[in-house]
């Protein structure tokens, strides 16, 4: 392929949306620039990197394995890059790399969207990376406590340990604790794959019954569009969002990185939302 392009790597990819969400506002800004999936293994990152210099790749997205293993082959890494410890946004200016992550921001614009943020108070489940992502970015923007909740308490607290200087704590995933956590908090985000179609579900979701009236859910999981976690918290009238918004601002953030420049991030958003539902439909 000749001139510049843009692609998305991993192993697996093949699946990915990325294609699907990029081609959408690419069109809708007018610009002939592919942007295609590639197969790139665990370990094959450093010739991949070189293959894209040369390949005039301009930019990537990096999903599973390569999040982590991209930190020390970058030549820079941007603020929220350095804080989660992991890129999936990679821009090539001048020969240099540069690392970006998206997953944060990506969240704190769905959010936001959605209506629920600003929070003072949340519970975050899961400890994975995607947690990560989301619980510092929350405790860096405006939230005042933010418990990480994981069957396997180290793990929480390792990510608690992350950031000492913001307000962060580790907890157990037990119906009691998470009861107790939820009487306290305005958000609960699930960075969990519960609910997720093929895997695991939540066996109580009585700790929802402890939230106040005005608290939300959001879960990263947009397939199903609604899990049974956010069936549960709506039939409690709580606000709720599924991870379709999240998805969607990663993409728009990621092609404000490859072009360079700021975009209307409210077209773009509708333009890679209608291509995602138009292929589910």
């Amino acid at each position: 392929m000749s001139g510049p392009q843009l692609q998305v790597i991993g192993d697996p990819v093949l699946h990915s949306k990325s294609p699907l969400l990029h081609r959408a506002m690419l069109s809708m800004l007018g610009l002939d620039l592919p942007y295609t999936a590639h197969v790139v293994p665990k370990g094959g990152l450093p010739e991949y990197l070189a293959w894209a210099k040369a390949h005039q790749v301009i930019g990537f997205n990096a999903t599973m394995p390569h999040k982590e293993d991209l930190i020390p082959l970058m030549d820079r890494l941007d603020e929220d890059a350095t804080r989660i410890g992991a890129v999936n946004t990679v821009c090539l200016r001048e020969g240099r790399f540069i690392g970006h992550n998206t997953d944060a921001g990506g969240c704190l614009a769905a959010l936001v969207e959605s209506g629920l943020w600003p929070r003072s108070q949340v519970v975050v489940l899961g400890a994975g990376g995607a947690a990560k992502a989301v619980a510092l970015k929350l405790a860096a923007s405006g939230a005042q406590r933010v418990w990480v909740c994981n069957r396997t308490v180290s793990k929480a607290q390792a990510l608690a340990d992350a950031d000492p200087h913001r307000v962060l704590a580790a907890a157990d995933f037990s119906p009691r604790t998470l009861a107790g956590l939820c009487a306290q908090a305005q958000l609960v985000v699930n960075c969990t794959n519960l609910g997720m179609a093929g895997c695991g579900q939540f066996q109580d979701f009585s700790f929802l019954d402890a939230l106040p009236r005005e608290a939300g859910v959001f879960d990263l999981i947009y397939h199903p569009t609604e899990t049974r976690l956010l069936a549960q918290a709506r039939a409690r009238g709580l606000a709720v969002s599924n991870g379709l918004p999240m998805l969607v601002h990663q993409a728009v953030l990621a092609l404000e990185y490859f072009l360079d420049r700021p975009l209307d991030r409210g077209s773009m958003a509708r333009a890679a939302t209608a291509a995602l539902t138009g292929a589910a439909s």
